[in-house]
């Protein structure tokens, strides 16, 4: 019996021996390979260093975004925990075997001052990475990306590029070897054409406002002032930010602080389109410099009345009044018959000839068209003829017809640089770095057109007119106020577009201010702030 068990247990030894000898050949012969490269795999990695994003400068030099290093230390349930950078360092005095990375944090340290112009970033997600495939152009889990204003607008100049390092590891992850590194690129550095300090007055005086506050230099197209409010801190979007505080604005819908008003807020006009109605009237041989048309304070349409502004207000009456006359004191009669004497088809021309109903151009995400109806849209879309009542509206700027503050600017700079439109551009021209130059175009309009609109706009900022603040303002500016009915019957968009010195513009501004009341009482002392800062650094 015992040998009976004793040859048993004898087989079954055997038995294991030759399991465990050909287990063991397969792991080492057959499986060899694949085996040494999987225990490599966990042995030996690849730490993904990551590249600093270009700084973003003004034009002066200030810094408006940089980066900041963050220390992570992954705790006992393996999750990253972020810590300052003296206890970064004590920690690894104390405790060798703690690990700690060092990440990129974007900053933005003029917090609301510059949101919608700059924009911010944030990390892309898996699935980003998964499904735009991301990682074909450098991008790993966790990378930042550009996601609104000049960050998303040039991300792949910004974003540099990513190095990398092969680590030998032991068994709690600890590097214990360095195998090679190749060294990450930082991205590059963009000056904006932005002036700080501009910016600064025009964020101080829009404080509890809503509206948009835009500069440009007519030779170019560079914008020097780009506010839109309200506005918000982009450093929220950032990880480890107050998330309360960030939901608090995404679902602020009575300010809508995330709306870019600058080139995404649609508004009505008022009188600065005035500027395009009197360039038709001349060009097209309705008036000339001589014209007179009588203010009679009101004008009769079937049941409808249109009225001016002056005798709504005072009861009172311009008497005759020409182009330079009728700029200046904005005479809502006058650009009723004179749109009238030119008819829509031919507003809408020189609409289109100043770009309205279309993008500007501008380098940045979000830009909207902007519009102005046509007899053809409003039977298309409502079913309704074309009536004068309509091209009457059009005509002082209301009706069916909205414009962004950047686009009010835009025609603006083309009676200050003599007819001359160049594309808004948000880099500084000949800057390192930026990817191009001036890019204007000649709308084609008479050096005579220009002049007496021009000599409108500086009566306009002059005694009699309109732009009161402006009556003791040296050097001489041009300008044209604006108050655009908002639809509700009770309140009015406050506009003022400028451009100064007015013998040789330098520079267009345009302020916008939501249901503010009358331009030349709202908008024009911001401008006027504005403008005193700009000649003062001259």
């Amino acid at each position: 019996m015992n040998e009976k068990i004793i040859k048993v247990f004898s087989i079954l030894l055997v038995f294991v021996f030759v399991v465990l000898w050909a287990r063991l050949w397969e792991l080492q012969i057959f499986k060899g390979k694949t085996n040494r490269i999987l225990a490599d795999s966990n042995r030996i990695q690849r730490k993904i260093i990551e590249a600093p994003r270009g700084l973003i400068l003004d034009r002066h030099g200030e810094i408006l975004a940089k980066n900041e290093p963050v220390y992570e230390i992954k705790d006992e349930a393996s999750s990253k925990k972020v810590i300052a950078r003296d206890e970064a360092l004590i920690l690894q005095a104390e405790s060798p075997d703690t690990i700690v990375e060092i990440k990129q944090k974007r900053l933005y340290p003029f917090r609301d001052l510059f949101a919608h112009l700059i924009g911010y970033v944030g990390e892309i997600s898996e699935k980003e990475l998964k499904e735009e495939k991301l990682d074909l152009k450098g991008y790993g889990p966790g990378s930042l990306v550009g996601r609104a204003g000049v960050e998303s607008q040039y991300e792949e100049l910004l974003k540099g590029r990513e190095g990398s390092e092969l680590v030998e590891v032991n068994t709690v992850g600890k590097v214990i070897r360095h195998m090679g590194q190749i060294l990450p690129k930082t991205g590059k550095i963009l000056t904006l054409a932005i002036d700080k300090n501009l910016q600064e007055i025009a964020g101080r005086e829009m404080e509890g406002k809503k509206g948009a506050v835009v500069a440009l230099d007519p030779r170019n197209g560079e914008i020097l002032v780009f506010y839109s409010s309200p506005s918000y801190d982009p450093n929220l979007f950032l990880k480890d930010s107050d998330q309360a505080e960030l939901l608090k604005i995404i679902h602020d819908q009575n300010n809508n602080p995330l709306l870019n008003r600058v080139i995404a807020g649609s508004y009505p006009p008022g009188s600065t389109f005035k500027i395009v109605t009197a360039v038709a009237g001349l060009e097209e041989g309705a008036i000339n410099a001589n014209s007179l048309i009588k203010d009679t304070g009101i004008i009769r349409y079937g049941n409808f009345s249109f009225t001016n502004w002056y005798y709504t207000s005072y009861g009172k009456t311009e008497g005759e009044v020409d182009i330079v006359k009728a700029l200046a004191r904005s005479t809502d009669t006058f650009f009723y018959k004179l749109g009238e004497m030119v008819g829509i088809e031919k507003l809408n021309y020189w609409a289109q000839r100043f770009n309205i109903g279309q993008k500007t151009g501008i380098d940045l995400p979000g830009e909207i068209e902007g519009f102005m109806a046509t007899p053809e849209w409003k039977k298309q879309n409502r079913n309704e003829d074309w009536f004068l009542g309509n091209t009457y509206h059009i005509s002082i700027g209301q009706g069916d017809l909205s414009l962004t503050p950047l686009q009010v600017a835009a025609l603006t700079s083309a009676v200050a640089s003599e007819g001359k439109i160049c594309q808004p551009r948000i880099l500084k021209i000949g800057a390192e770095n930026t990817p191009y130059g001036a890019n204007c175009r000649n709308i084609d309009i008479k050096k005579q057109t220009l002049e007496l609109v021009k000599k409108g706009m500086i009566a306009a900022c002059s005694s009699g007119g309109t732009g009161f603040p402006f009556f003791d303002f040296k050097p001489q500016v041009a300008c044209k106020t604006g108050t655009a009915e908002t639809g509700d019957g009770k309140t009015t968009h406050a506009w003022f577009t400028v451009f100064a010195p007015a013998s040789e513009p330098k520079i267009v501004l345009t302020v916008l201010v939501e249901r503010g009341g009358e331009g030349s009482s709202v908008a024009a002392p911001i401008a006027k702030e504005i403008l005193k800062q700009w000649f003062k650094s001259q």
